[in-house]
């Protein structure tokens, strides 16, 4: 923020810009680079676009004068080119620019986007994990493994009342009904439930309630339980937003929201080797179904990375119902 921008050549330059901004990508380029320094890779991911195309628009206007680019390590970082005049057809131009975002469709999901790239490129603890990721369980060590660590963080866990939306047969919920106040386990399919309710019964899990529903419709009373959990569950849903504004429905007031989902990749097989509705969906789909349902404090991060094709990717994202 708080760059100033240099147009060299003077007027006839300043016109020959204003043809350059007639251009909606190139516009939408300047708006974020007014917002922040981006790479590429940055601004591929913001504006879903090739390289190949931000490339080309970035050296036009690289070439006016508008925007400069530095090194950082092997990244080329671009920004608006600074200078000390606040007055003239600079300072016009910005304003201009800055004004037209209300007038472009895409700013508004450009700005969202941003801000996640922003909060993916801050988060070091991430990056700590991944790393950590990479070397847990790879050294032998008497007595540490990720089903103790698991197990660990669960006993950890706050006695809540817990929905498991798309449970399938319910694995993950009899996990969290060791420490849950209750687990209502919601699934369409009736065997799937049948199942649920037979292994749980068995097992001598009296606060685990198995009920057939759909993810889109639970049949759960409005602000009945504290944390509404989807997991890898999302993606079969016809009307993935419909799910979550249900979830809202039925989370309290400080309650939260947990999705577990793949991001969003080109397997199609997936289609009908697991009966996948959506192919995964992107960082920026999630935030807008969480804060469009009226959650709060997003927060998503990608936790896997699987390394074998067709390399799917998992990520987490946490939102908050208001108290």
């Amino acid at each position: 923020m708080g760059r100033r921008w240099f147009i060299m050549g003077g007027m006839s330059a300043f016109l020959e810009s204003l043809k350059l901004l007639s251009d909606v990508t190139r516009l939408r380029l300047l708006l974020l680079l007014d917002a922040e320094e981006l790479s590429v890779a940055e601004l591929q991911e913001i504006l879903s676009m090739k390289q190949s195309r931000i490339s080309t628009q970035l050296a036009l206007l690289k070439q006016a004068g508008l925007v400069q680019v530095r090194r950082s390590g092997k990244n080329s970082i671009y920004g608006l080119t600074e200078t000390d005049d606040d007055q003239g057809p600079a300072f016009q131009l910005r304003q201009l620019i800055r004004a037209s975002a209300s007038e472009i469709e895409e700013a508004g999901p450009d700005a969202q986007a941003l801000r996640l790239a922003l909060q993916k490129r801050a988060d070091q603890a991430r990056a700590y994990f991944d790393q950590l990721a990479g070397k847990f369980g790879k050294s032998y060590v008497p007595g540490r493994s990720w089903k103790g660590l698991a197990e660990t963080l669960l006993k950890l866990m706050p006695r809540q009342i817990i929905a498991d939306l798309g449970a399938g047969e319910g694995t993950f919920s009899q996990l969290l009904a060791q420490r849950a106040q209750q687990v209502i386990a919601v699934d369409s399919s009736e065997a799937m439930v049948a199942y649920g309710a037979k292994t749980a019964k068995e097992n001598g899990f009296a606060n685990l309630e198995y009920r057939v529903g759909d993810i889109q419709s639970p049949p759960i009373d409005d602000a009945a339980v504290d944390l509404a959990f989807f997991s890898q569950s999302l993606h079969h849903a016809r009307k993935p937003q419909q799910a979550v504004r249900e979830a809202f429905r039925i989370t309290k007031p400080g309650g939260r929201i947990v999705i577990l989902d793949l991001l969003k990749h080109d397997f199609e097989q997936a289609r009908e080797l697991y009966e996948d509705v959506w192919l995964g969906f992107s960082e920026l789909e999630l935030y807008e179904f969480l804060t469009h349902a009226g959650f709060q404090d997003v927060h998503i991060t990608v936790v896997d990375r699987e390394t074998e094709t067709p390399y799917f990717q998992t990520m987490l994202a946490i939102g908050e119902k208001a108290g």
